[in-house]
C-alpha cells in the first residue's frame, strides 16, 4: 500500500511492486515482472514480461526493458579466505537514465558501492552482461553477448560489436568502435577503432594479419635455407 503508481499506468497479472517503490505516469509493467523496494521507475516506461528491477534502483523516463532483463542483481564479488570463496556484500545501486533500451535476458549488476550507471540514450542488445560499478556514457550501442567486467568506464557514442569482452578497471574513450569478438584489457583513447584478441588499432591488426597469412611461406623459406646451409 505504500508504493506509488502514477496515473494511467498498466500493471499486468502477477506483477510485484514492493514497499516505497514509485512508478511514473503512463508506464507499462507486464506479467510476472518485479519492482523492488524503494526503486523508482520513470514516466512512459515499458517493462516486458519477466523483468526484475531489484531494490533501490533508479530508472529514468521512456526506458524499455525487454523480457528477462535483470537490473540490480549482486555484482560478482568474492574473497578467498579460510579455504573458501566468501561473498563480498554488494551495497550499491543501478541508475539507468532516460531513453535507454535493454534487450532480452541482459543483466546489469548493482555496484559494490555507489552505482552502476547507464547514461541516456544508450541501446543494449540481448544477452549482454554489465558488471558492478560500470559506467556507460550517452548514446552508446552494445551488441549481443558483450561482457563488461567491473569498474570499467565507457565513454559516449561508443560501439561494442557482438561478443566483445572488456576486462575490469579500464577506460574506453568517446566514439570508440570495437569489432566483433574482440578482447580488450587496456585503456583506449577517444576516436579509435579496435579489433582482435587482444584488441589493437585496426590498422595494426590489418598489417599483422597480412604478415600472419604469409608465415607458412616464410617458414618454408627458412627451412630451405637451413637445409642448404647444412
Amino acid at each position: 500500500p505504500d508504493a506509488t503508481v502514477g496515473a494511467d499506468c498498466s500493471i499486468g497479472p502477477f506483477v510485484v511492486i514492493e514497499s516505497q517503490a514509485r512508478i511514473g505516469a503512463r508506464s507499462v509493467i507486464q506479467a510476472n515482472s518485479f519492482v523492488g523496494q524503494e526503486s523508482v521507475l520513470g514516466e512512459d516506461c515499458h517493462l516486458h514480461p519477466g523483468v526484475a528491477v531489484r531494490e533501490r534502483c533508479r530508472i529514468g523516463n521512456r526506458v524499455i526493458l525487454h523480457c528477462g532483463v535483470v537490473v540490480g542483481a549482486d555484482g560478482f564479488g568474492y574473497e578467498f579466505r579460510e579455504g573458501r570463496q566468501q561473498k563480498i556484500p554488494q551495497t550499491g545501486t543501478v541508475q539507468i537514465d532516460d531513453d535507454v533500451e535493454i534487450g532480452a535476458n541482459s543483466t546489469i549488476d548493482r555496484a559494490r558501492f555507489g552505482r552502476t550507471w547507464i547514461q541516456k540514450g544508450t541501446k543494449i542488445d540481448n544477452l549482454v552482461q554489465i558488471g558492478h560499478n560500470v559506467t556507460i556514457g550517452e548514446h552508446s550501442v552494445l551488441c549481443a553477448q558483450v561482457g563488461i567486467s567491473g569498474s570499467t568506464r565507457i565513454g559516449s557514442y561508443v560501439t561494442l560489436a557482438g561478443k566483445v569482452g572488456l576486462s575490469g578497471h579500464i577506460e574506453i574513450g568517446d566514439k570508440v568502435m570495437i569489432g566483433a569478438m574482440s578482447g580488450l584489457a587496456k585503456n583506449v583513447p577517444p576516436n579509435t577503432i579496435m579489433f582482435g584478441a587482444p584488441a589493437q588499432p585496426i590498422r595494426e591488426y590489418k598489417e599483422n594479419y597480412a604478415l600472419l597469412k604469409n608465415i607458412r611461406k616464410l617458414y618454408d623459406r627458412v627451412k630451405a635455407l637451413e637445409a642448404k646451409a647444412g
